[in-house]
């Protein structure tokens, strides 16, 4: 009976993984305000309802996401499946879809679009958005559960990072092209700027002035397509040139790529992003424009539909999670609680489960809604890291009720991490010993950094 007990104990303890930030995170994001009637249950039925729907178990570990034909898979349904994954702190669907991802790379090392089933290309070469919210979770999942196992979390983005720079990044010009075949100037997607990322990117991979070029970039087109058309609110085209003119290269696209559909449709869900972490100035005018268009324009989220010119027209018929968990994202950059908390309970209403695009959509809204969607602390961190293994850093104890010692070479500079992301204290040692007394401080997950010669090491301590 004890090595039974033991058995099941131990096989108990391989299925279980060491993680930093549990569901619900329930983060108060810096920047916004946060709907009063929001619920982490609610993104937590969403995230069960969408992994029953639409997630299938291939062979070897790895994992798909159905898309509306269930027989295939897009590039897309993964990276959001791995954004899921991740904040929902489910490593083992997360490793399967990125091992997935991985085993369908073109050249370039970005996913081919469109996957028959578990294997097999049925649309080549790789789609932008796809990369970049791989490359994103990606980061995530090395604060999650950090980068020793047999994934490395912290490389892999890197590696994806490198590729999307190289190959979906236009040269000098830093236009977003829509995939690393085709598109720049004379064809972008809106919805597929990410800046909030971007800044990430940067300060991930020691490139801030790069990316920060490309988010600049991305309002700077934003801003000139809603200027030329003259559209209302923020109502950008599904597709544009880098000028903001609407481009003869989207004549294969719904409406020409001229109108706010389906493509458009998620670009004030990522431009909130960016207000919400970074404060961004541009952000929050582009998602203050959209929620306004909604609650003065419309009337109230619950008069949206899923389709409108950009001059305000109505082209659309349906009321989905699409277009309606979007806008209630812009709302939180917004000053109007009472539309907030009106938009989130419309979103939570709707029930479309079996619909790929909208209930994904929804429940990766809902996640941002409810403080889920959050800004890892060390995502703002430099990785200019030199390897633990190798390191003369040593910390103790850990976990601590009030003090630990720090072990580093003279002359580095330590720096305490709230959990909220913020440096609360910063000092120079002055001999390899070094007390922190955090006494005062709140229990949590705080990161201290340790930096010497331009090298730096971030270790997680647990305050008591």
């Amino acid at each position: 009976m004890k090595n039974l007990l033991f058995v099941s104990i131990a096989f108990l303890c391989l299925k279980s993984f060491a993680q930093t930030q549990p569901f619900p995170a329930n983060k108060v994001y810096t920047n916004g305000i946060m709907a009063t009637n929001k619920n982490s249950l609610d993104a937590k039925a969403n995230y069960d309802t969408w992994k029953i729907n639409f997630v299938e178990n291939c062979s070897n570990g790895r994992y798909r996401i159905k898309f509306d034909d269930s027989s295939k898979t897009v590039s897309e349904g993964i990276g959001y499946g791995m954004l899921l994954a991740v904040y929902s702190g489910d490593k083992t669907l997360f490793d399967g879809l990125w091992l997935y991802y991985k085993d369908n790379v073109n050249s370039n090392g970005v996913m081919n679009w469109k996957i028959n089933g578990c294997s097999g290309i049925d649309g080549a070469n790789g789609a932008t958005d796809a990369e970049l919210d791989a490359a994103f979770a990606l980061i995530v999942a090395d604060y999650q559960w950090a980068s020793a196992g047999t994934i490395n979390y912290k490389n892999d983005a890197k590696t994806l990072i490198a590729a999307i720079k190289a190959h979906e990044v236009e040269a000098n010009t830093f236009v977003l092209k829509p995939g690393d075949q085709f598109g720049g100037s004379t064809i972008t997607n809106p919805s597929y700027f990410s800046p909030a990322y971007y800044r990430v990117f940067g300060t991930f991979t020691n490139d801030a002035t790069f990316w920060n070029a490309v988010a600049t970039k991305s309002y700077t087109i934003i801003n000139s397509n809603l200027t030329q058309n003259n559209a209302v609110g923020g109502l950008v085209s599904d597709w544009c040139m880098a000028s903001g003119a609407y481009s003869s290269a989207a004549g294969g696209y719904n409406n020409g790529g001229k109108t706010y559909t389906y493509d458009a449709a998620r670009t004030p869900w990522r431009i909130a992003v960016d207000y919400l972490w970074f404060g961004n100035a541009d952000a929050k005018t582009y998602a203050k424009k959209s929620s306004d268009f909604v609650r003065v324009t419309l009337g109230g989220s619950s008069n949206i539909k899923d389709g409108y010119n950009q001059n305000g027209t109505l082209i659309g018929q349906w009321h989905n999670a699409t277009f309606v968990g979007a806008f209630a994202c812009a709302a939180m950059a917004g000053e109007n609680q009472a539309h907030l908390d009106a938009s989130y309970t419309d979103l939570k209403n709707l029930n479309e489960p079996n619909s790929y695009f909208n209930h994904t959509l929804k429940t990766l809204y809902s996640l941002l809604l409810t403080g889920n969607f959050y800004l890892p602390p060390t995502a703002t961190l430099s990785n200019n890291d030199f390897e633990l293994e190798k390191s003369t850093v040593t910390l103790y104890p850990n976990p601590s009720a009030d003090k630990f010692t720090v072990f580093a070479p003279e002359q580095s500079v330590i720096s305490v991490i709230s959990p909220q992301g913020k440096i609360i204290s910063e000092q120079k040692t002055t001999a390899e010993t070094t007390e922190l007394n955090l006494a005062n401080y709140s229990s949590g997950l705080y990161l201290i950094k340790i930096t010497n010669e331009n090298k730096s090491i971030t270790k997680k301590v647990i305050l008591k």
